[in-house]
């Protein structure tokens, strides 16, 4: 099957970078998994109301910029499980478009297009304490702020 984003996850890549929205862009219409997006672009006041939360650790999100989004699979689930396959095609997208990209599954690589694995593999090699599986993002060493 064949999937596209609805007009509430199209609408939420409104103002992210367009390198970010064309490795999204390449997920949905190759993925065997339905998902969403989440959340592009943050206010610093709901990115404020985030870390308070725990939710997120930093005032200083990719998602300010437009260069982070979040995805979840549909129909929603928060189990990592469901999330791999999505992330299976966002890692690829990645190398085939030749984009650097950066998964919250584990944030100890810095550009996806050098892990040759799965992202359930890559995310089993995470040490830190801050997994998140929705999280991608365009590298700060190629992108800047």
């Amino acid at each position: 099957m064949k999937y596209s984003f609805s007009n509430k996850s199209k609408s939420k890549l409104k103002g992210v970078h367009p390198d970010l929205v064309a490795i999204a862009n390449y997920a949905i219409e190759n993925t065997e998994f339905d998902f969403s997006i989440l959340e592009g672009v943050r206010s610093v006041s709901r990115q404020r109301d985030l870390v308070a939360k725990g939710k997120s650790q930093t005032m200083n999100s990719r998602h300010l910029t437009g260069h982070a989004i979040d995805i979840v699979p549909y129909p929603v689930s928060w189990d990592w499980d469901d999330f791999y396959p999505i992330c299976d095609v966002f890692l690829k997208a990645s190398r085939e478009l030749n984009i650097p990209l950066r998964w919250g599954g584990n944030w100890k690589v810095n550009d996806l297009r050098d892990w040759n694995g799965t992202s359930k593999l890559l995310n089993s090699k995470y040490k830190g304490s801050f997994p998140d599986a929705p999280h991608f993002e365009l590298p700060r060493r190629h992108y800047g702020d």
